[in-house]
């Protein structure tokens, strides 16, 4: 089986380094004309403390790409799950699958455009980052999980749950990835509102003074979940039910963990920090817009979500600067 992994930056290009090095046949497709020449050119390069080596790669820019599939794993930033799922529809084999190896919910958009007996879910936390053509920065573990969107454990599952052990050994299949991909959302949540700063994870999650607003965003997400019957999950640290319960023992414990693992990772700072402040582009928070929207079908005002998403755009868009002073402002309003 070929492999197609569309969108070799940080995710699919540390996932595909590692299927090619156990000996799987990866295809990367990416819209970055240099980043596809050097890897053409020169392989992929894997670089930090977990593991650092190159390997003899094959990519294409998606116009480039002919034949069919039998699957193809979706890595791109969720904000262009939609042109690339209608971009690789056409190249989908009949009886194949898009395995979304993304953040957010973006199984329920691929699912609209392929079909959802032919989408699959993953949830992953490891640590990496596009550093530049051709190198991805490997920085940390983190859990990785797969399923079907209607729990069944499939054979196709089990497949790919073994190949995945190639690229982490704990690696797994679960009957719930919901569980998984919204429990990612309420953590997010915390990531999203740490690149409202220049602090590292670690830093911003034992920063006293605005550790409740951390808390309270993971809340406002797991409570929409609670109401739309998902019972979430934890992973690396983050215990979900320490929030619901809002047992302010178990959260610290939670909270202590989860600066535990941050602080062991290479990777200090948030994908969505690197977005705005390195990369200068959009961030993924388009990945709350189902968030919201699931919101108000259940009556939902998650208001410092809203809040923080805008103030997200307003850093995109300019009109604000990467500043502690945005967790005052959030503080004056939700204290």
């Amino acid at each position: 089986m070929r492999i197609v992994i569309w969108g070799a930056g940080a995710i699919g290009g540390a996932l595909g380094a590692y299927l090619i090095r156990a000996g799987h046949n990866v295809l990367f497709v990416d819209i970055v004309e240099e980043h596809v020449s050097r890897i053409n050119r020169a392989g992929l390069q894997i670089t930090g403390p977990v593991d650092a080596f190159s390997v003899d790669a094959e990519a294409r820019l998606p116009g480039q790409l002919d034949g069919q599939y039998e699957a193809i794993l979706l890595c791109v930033k969720s904000q262009h799950t939609r042109a690339a799922s209608a971009s690789l529809a056409p190249l989908l084999a009949e009886e194949g699958f898009v395995m979304s190896v993304q953040n957010g919910l973006n199984e329920l958009m691929i699912s609209q455009v392929v079909g959802g007996e032919r989408t699959l879910g993953a949830f992953v936390n490891f640590s990496a980052d596009y550093h530049a053509p051709g190198e991805i920065l490997f920085g940390g573990r983190g859990a990785v999980v797969i399923g079907e969107l209607d729990g069944a454990i499939s054979d196709r599952i089990q497949r790919m749950g073994a190949i995945l052990r190639d690229f982490d050994e704990q690696a797994r299949v679960t009957d719930n990835i919901w569980a998984y991909l919204w429990g990612k959302e309420a953590y997010g949540a915390m990531l999203f509102i740490s690149a409202l700063t220049h602090q590292s994870i670690a830093e911003a999650l034992a920063d006293d003074r605005y550790r409740h607003l951390y808390i309270r965003a993971a809340q406002e997400i797991l409570e929409l979940a609670a109401a739309l019957s998902i019972k979430t999950v934890g992973f690396n640290g983050f215990e979900p039910a320490a929030f619901l319960a809002n047992d302010e023992e178990r959260i610290n414990q939670s909270l202590a963990k989860l600066i535990n693992f941050n602080s062991l990772s290479a990777k200090t700072h948030s994908g969505i920090w690197r977005d705005l402040a390195v990369r200068k582009r959009k961030t993924e928070v388009s990945m709350y817009q189902p968030i919201l929207a699931q919101a108000e079908s259940v009556g939902h005002a998650l208001p410092l979500t809203r809040r923080w998403i805008q103030m997200i755009r307003d850093i995109e868009d300019g009109r604000r600067e990467q500043s502690l002073a945005n967790l005052d402002e959030l503080n004056a309003e939700f204290s």
